[in-house]
């Protein structure tokens, strides 16, 4: 009797490490990214308001921008700022930027400072110092960044901060040149430090205009303190592989230990025209083959755009540029929007599908 007792024993033990093995083992998901920035360039949406038109969301109600977008998850909001604009000065400069700095913040957006130091565009080509600062020498040029940059600091305390937009060739031309890297490093230090003194927290951002000659830019500025690569990406400009883009956008982050995102893109809806105003995307040449001018093809680029970059290790957001630029001044205006088919309300200012991105 002991063998038989023996034998069922081993036989039920053998049973039950076999029914073990079949059973599915729980599957751990790996937890989605969330990227730390989900922004809009909304600088314009003062001149807009302006116009009183009345903007509608996905459902065709009446909506004010700002609540749309909050409700799209998005979760910054970028400003520039100009020195002394012109022609009246309402728009970008430090007080109006103020003023809607902390109308983002009451809304429970991060806010994100594009500092030009300029009066106007800067971008690679075109980096005008500000008429106050033309006759300074230079010493006195680095004091005024420094002190400029603080004041900035102290009158917004932004979440993040660019010194300088798009300075592939230097900023505050000719004295900022890159060509003459020790002076230019030492405004962009002049830059940094300020926002160091007055806030540690508040993320420093470097940026450029395209990633094709990002790398060796990054390498001369190991010795610069900041926290973030900025990219804009813009397939007319930049190059239409997104392949070299996720290759380079990994390759620069890796590069240089940093966080990286794009900090600037947008694509068409359409390629017609809201006004008169000669609009920068007009033909399906300038854009992706892969992705039509149409609600949904602009939908699908941002949604491409959101996959490389949170596929990128490093990679922590994007940026939209030029959401807001609808034809605000009127069908007729040679000086309204170059910008409206890129915007992210259509010509009947509603919401377009394309917000979704911003979701999580």
């Amino acid at each position: 009797m002991k063998l038989f007792h023996q034998i069922i024993l081993l036989s039920l033990v053998v049973a039950v490490a076999a029914c073990s093995k079949s059973e599915p083992q729980p599957q751990v998901e790996t937890p989605k990214k969330v990227l730390e920035i989900k922004a809009l360039d909304m600088s314009l949406l003062p001149k807009i308001r302006q116009s009183g038109i009345v903007f509608q969301s996905q459902n065709g109600q009446a909506e004010d921008m700002l609540t749309t977008l909050k409700a799209a998850g998005a979760n910054t909001i970028r400003l520039r700022i100009w020195n002394n604009p012109n022609p009246d000065g309402s728009v970008s400069n430090l007080a109006s930027v103020r003023l809607l700095a902390n109308e983002m913040k009451s809304k429970g957006f991060k806010v994100m400072l594009s500092v030009h130091y300029s009066d106007t565009w800067a971008d690679p080509g075109t980096q005008t110092k500000p008429q106050h600062w033309q006759n300074c020498t230079f010493n006195q040029l680095k004091d005024s960044v420094f002190q400029y940059t603080s004041k900035i600091m102290s009158q917004i305390q932004p979440d993040y901060i660019q010194i300088g937009n798009e300075i592939n060739n230097g900023f505050l031309f000719p004295d900022g040149q890159i060509q003459n890297l020790a002076n230019f490093k030492m405004l962009i230090k002049q830059g940094c430090a300020a926002v160091r003194a007055h806030n540690p927290n508040t993320k420093i951002i470097l940026h450029l205009a395209g990633h094709n000659q990002a790398l060796s830019f990054f390498n001369q500025m190991q010795d610069i303190d900041y926290d973030i690569i900025g990219l804009s990406y813009y397939p007319i400009w930049h190059g239409k592989s997104l392949i070299d883009l996720e290759q380079n956008l990994e390759l620069i982050s890796n590069a240089q230990n940093k966080p990286i995102f794009i900090a600037e893109t947008a694509y068409p809806f359409t390629l017609n025209w809201n006004d008169y105003t000669n609009n920068i995307i007009g033909l399906n040449s300038q854009i992706l083959p892969e992705f039509e001018a149409s609600a949904s093809g602009q939908q699908q680029f941002l949604n491409q755009i959101k996959t490389i970059i949170t596929k990128v290790p490093k990679g922590i957001g994007f940026c939209y540029w030029g959401a807001e630029w609808v034809a605000y001044n009127g069908p007729t205006a040679t000086n309204g929007s170059a910008w409206e088919n890129q915007a992210l309300w259509n010509f009947q200012h509603q919401a377009q599908p394309a917000l979704s991105v911003f979701s999580n």
